[in-house]
């Protein structure tokens, strides 16, 4: 595991810390969670399964009924 110092506007820091607890993680959990949401499984690593793409495709069916 590789140890970074990373500096962030304190607006995203702001955003960040609301989303991971929102989401139940810690910070670097959250961090991590969106990095590997948004790069994809590593080469010759599957994914979990279950798991959404980081960037949507075409609706296939109906589209969610949540709204922001």
């Amino acid at each position: 595991m590789v140890r970074l110092s990373l500096r962030l506007p304190e607006t995203l820091h702001a955003r960040l810390v609301e989303q991971a607890s929102a989401d139940r993680r810690s910070l670097n959990s959250e961090i991590l969670h969106l990095l590997e949401n948004a790069l994809g499984p590593a080469e010759g690593v599957a994914g979990p399964p279950g798991r959404r793409p980081a960037s949507p495709g075409a609706l296939g069916g109906r589209p969610e009924s949540s709204s922001a």
